[in-house]
């Protein structure tokens, strides 16, 4: 699948500069009625180290009032967290109220990171499609709607990216030891990806895989998605 990616499409900055704000405004509206009915919604960003994730969610939560969405940004698990079911830390803070949760990295660890690192064995993280699968169709039929996103750049843009934040002192706390090491394992994380977008891209929550070599394209795009699956559940037409 991500071979397919046409990593070359790019928007100019007046195509960007004239978009973003006429969608934010767009989702800070979505948003309130949202919060006004009651409603919470999940969407969830994964994707390769430097991808842009962190940019793409600044971009989207910019107009957002602070009472209508939460952020969580998952790292590796603490001790009593892995003394758990792995899915166990993810569940407990979808408890907090109607809003909007946005998850800067997820459960997928699993079937990626935890896969291609041996953090968990070939029956676990091959068991771990089923019930990743199962755990979010629980989410839909409580009315509570999946956004995924996979953001995707090539291997030489990963290089330029992480180059740029070794030059840049403000950007130099971005880029650690464990990112190069994954680099290395390229292959291996391709393979795995490709898979967990086989095998858990259901009719109830698709992948919406993101051509991210240039930042610009992706967050236009990952905000049209948004306001389009947002306006889809409130069954409202553009």
């Amino acid at each position: 699948m991500l071979d397919e990616l046409d990593l070359s499409q790019k928007i100019t900055r007046e195509e960007y500069d004239r978009a973003l704000p006429a969608l934010q405004k767009e989702l800070q509206l979505l948003s309130l009625q949202y919060h006004r009915k009651e409603r919470s919604c999940l969407i969830v960003f994964e994707g390769m180290d430097a991808a842009g994730k962190g940019g793409a969610i600044r971009r989207l939560i910019g107009r957002l009032y602070p009472g209508v969405f939460s952020v969580y940004p998952f790292a590796a698990p603490l001790p009593e967290e892995k003394a758990r079911h792995y899915l166990w830390r993810f569940a407990r803070v979808l408890e907090r109220g109607p809003v909007i949760h946005i998850f800067d990295r997820s459960w997928y660890g699993r079937v990626l990171v935890e896969r291609v690192e041996g953090f968990a064995s070939q029956a676990e993280w091959e068991m771990a499609y089923r019930e990743i699968n199962s755990f979010e169709k629980s989410f839909i039929q409580a009315g509570l709607p999946v956004i995924k996103f996979w953001l995707h750049i090539g291997l030489d843009e990963q290089l330029q990216r992480f180059t740029d934040r070794e030059a840049s002192p403000l950007k130099q706390w971005k880029l650690t030891a464990e990112d190069w090491r994954n680099r290395e394992k390229w292959p291996a994380y391709k393979m795995a990806i490709d898979e967990m977008l086989l095998r858990t891209a259901t009719p109830f929550a698709p992948w919406h895989v993101i051509e991210g070599n240039d930042k610009l394209f992706a967050r236009i795009k990952i905000l049209r998605i948004v306001t389009e699956e947002l306006r889809r559940a409130l069954k409202y037409k553009k």
